[in-house]
């Protein structure tokens, strides 16, 4: 093979960034999926040289001839000649070169000889197709032009090595698990099968039912907890209508400054802040997260439900404060952040080098032009308050001049393009974890007999896609199993 032999991937980004990620040189919680990777010079990376593919600026205009590099990763160290090509999907925060040695797919490349590629996705990591995060330059920034990177990527690198007959494979989870979905059916002469982990392929501006799955989800592991949350979070509403409990709420919570409550958004934002840990928590619940070089992966429901159900901390209310604590000691964080005028400071920068371009401001851009996906109060059966849909909505207001309404239409065009959980199309699977709050986006029953849906009791945000170990539930053994079933099944088709 030409190729050199490298390695690959990193899955999906949603939850993007947990807050208490400050200490690892990141800012704030922002609204997604997957977090970022929290250490960026991955040792792995020396492993695996980076390389370049020229990409086209806009696929969709063919008067525009600009052109920009687009990074990808290579690993060629199972493949087996006439075997197929294994394509991994990157997401919205860096490409990691830690999947190129480890996860699920590899050990099914192993087993079918196939050759792995890693494709970074436009504007995130270090393929910057503009000269700056710009809204005018973000318009540029869409699945449906990440796509068409993906199709381009795709017949070049086939011609250019002899591939044009090989069966692609799509791989994502996330986001990326979105992509590879949408990739098949948008692409079906370019890729032959995909595996979308974690895949929420229904667009919604208003997502409540994420926090539900939360309130499920800490339930699963004790009925109290939930209840204990909700609780704490009440206590803290009713204070913050009090200036006089400011000092007090400062210091319980180590703020980096003074809590100033100006405005809804102010006291959203805080709240926001403050319930991001257990989002955060419950959607990477006991994964194998480890090896990318994450920290807090021993911050699981059962650490958060007992922190909160031990009465010798005091009430719920100073429970949920050494949750905080306990969560800014994981990530060495000094002290939390909870200005939202800082926040809007460091979204609305639109430098390469500016505090939110590791995947922040790139990420909320599409929700605000694409998806919505806002993980808003609204619903009374969750444990949080005071962070409704009209307090994410108006951050595309603020960050990109997106209005409300144009939101609500960029959702409608992108279940338009796409189907929604209507997809047809053929050779999907769709794995997705219970505890997962994702998963309610998600294709959780069997479409049609080749568009399977594989639903895993107890198991979280793109656990099937992490290595293996002897921890692992049964259900997600066997789910991994069958995907390599599908695998070999769909190959010889």
């Amino acid at each position: 093979m030409a190729f050199q032999t490298l390695l690959l991937c990193k899955v999906s980004l949603f939850l993007l960034l947990s807050l208490f990620a400050v200490g690892q040189g990141q800012s704030k919680l922002y609204k997604g999926f997957t977090k970022f990777s929290q250490v960026q010079d991955h040792k792995q990376g020396a492993l695996f040289e980076e390389q370049w593919f020229t990409q086209k600026l806009d696929h969709f205009n063919g008067a525009d001839s600009r052109v920009w590099k687009q990074r990808y990763f290579v690993n060629d160290a199972f493949y087996k000649s006439g075997g197929p090509v294994f394509l991994m999907i990157g997401g919205e925060g860096p490409a990691n070169p830690a999947w190129m040695q480890n996860g699920t797919w590899l050990t099914y490349a192993e087993k079918l000889g196939a050759l792995c590629l890693l494709l970074e996705h436009r504007f995130y990591g270090k393929s910057h197709p503009t000269a700056d995060l710009s809204t005018e330059n973000l318009r540029f920034l869409s699945s449906r032009q990440a796509l068409a990177d993906l199709a381009h990527f795709r017949t070049v690198t086939a011609e250019a090595q002899g591939l044009t007959n090989r069966k692609w494979v799509a791989f994502g989870g996330s986001y990326p698990g979105s992509l590879a979905a949408w990739f098949r059916l948008k692409y079906p002469h370019l890729v032959h099968a995909s595996v979308a982990t974690s895949a929420p392929v229904h667009a919604t501006v208003n997502f409540p039912e994420y926090l539900e799955v939360v309130w499920r989800s800490l339930a699963s592991e004790n009925a109290e907890c939930p209840v204990l949350v909700k609780k704490a979070s009440d206590v803290l509403v009713e204070r913050l209508k009090d200036p006089k409990t400011y000092d007090n709420i400062t210091k319980d919570f180590n703020l980096c400054s003074k809590l100033q409550i100006q405005t809804e958004m102010d006291s959203a934002y805080f709240l926001e802040t403050l319930a991001g840990s257990f989002m955060d928590v419950v959607q990477y619940n006991e994964d194998n997260r480890g090896f990318e070089g994450v920290t807090g992966t021993n911050i699981t429901i059962k650490v958060l439900c007992g922190v909160m159900s031990d009465s010798s901390l005091g009430d719920p209310y100073a429970r949920y404060v050494a949750v905080a604590r306990l969560m800014m000691d994981t990530f060495s964080t000094k002290c939390l952040d909870a200005s939202f005028s800082n926040y809007i400071r460091d979204m609305t920068n639109t430098s390469w080098d500016g505090p939110a371009a590791g995947g922040g401001r790139q990420w909320v851009y599409q929700t605000c032009s694409e998806f919505g996906f806002y993980q808003s109060t609204d619903s009374p059966n969750q444990p949080f308050s005071g962070f409704p849909l009209a307090y994410q909505v108006k951050q595309c207001a603020d960050f990109y001049n997106i209005s409300a309404e144009q939101v609500a239409e960029a959702v409608v065009q992108t279940n338009e393009n796409y189907g929604g959980y209507d997809i047809r199309s053929s050779r999907i699977v769709f794995p997705n974890g219970s505890i997962d709050p994702w998963h309610a986006l998600g294709i959780t029953q069997d479409v049609a007999p080749d568009l399977p849906a594989v639903f895993i009791k107890g198991t979280a945000h793109c656990a099937n896609m992490y290595p293996a170990r002897s921890q692992d539930l049964t259900q997600l053994s066997l789910a991994r199993d069958h995907i390599y079933v599908l695998l070999q099944q769909w190959l010889k088709q």
